[in-house]
């Protein structure tokens, strides 16, 4: 056994004391973590083999990966989780843009989406070639290359 003296016990007996206050209160402060979900394991890809980006699952906002969508999403129909899955649309700026046509009516032009807090010049280039504007059948493109004529 160790032979320490009494004030080494004394001292040994503080830092125990201190380590389990810490604990109690690390214990005490812990916030419910959910468990992950599990599910079928990945199968490892095949050497050699190129994937197309992160793993099924690792997105990092706590969503599932989203496809991207086949063509130009009409922002006068589109739902907010048809938005959602624009590159640089979360579910906040899609509920936003859904209120906005709520608010004024049907978009008129893609450039209305300026007006929405949250897409600015950047953004909204990124977004120009994947939505368009839909009105009783015409695109907004096709209307503003007759009245170009």
């Amino acid at each position: 056994m160790l032979d320490l003296t009494p004030s080494e016990r004394r001292g040994l007996l503080v830092l125990l004391l201190l380590a389990a206050l810490g604990a109690g209160w690390d214990l005490a402060h812990l916030k419910a973590v959910p468990a992950p979900e599990l599910g079928p394991e990945p199968r490892p890809a095949a050497a050699g083999a190129v994937t197309d980006g992160p793993a099924p699952g690792s997105a990092g906002e706590g969503r599932p990966p989203v496809a991207p969508p086949s063509g130009p999403i009409d922002l006068n129909r589109a739902t907010a989780s048809q938005l959602d899955a624009l590159p640089g649309i979360g579910p906040v700026l899609a509920g936003r843009i859904v209120e906005q046509r709520a608010k004024q009516g049907a978009f008129r032009s893609v450039d209305e989406l300026l007006a929405v807090r949250g897409i600015g010049p950047r953004l909204f280039e990124r977004l120009r070639p994947l939505v368009t504007c839909e009105r009783a059948g015409r695109t907004a493109a096709a209307e503003s290359l007759q009245f170009a004529r």
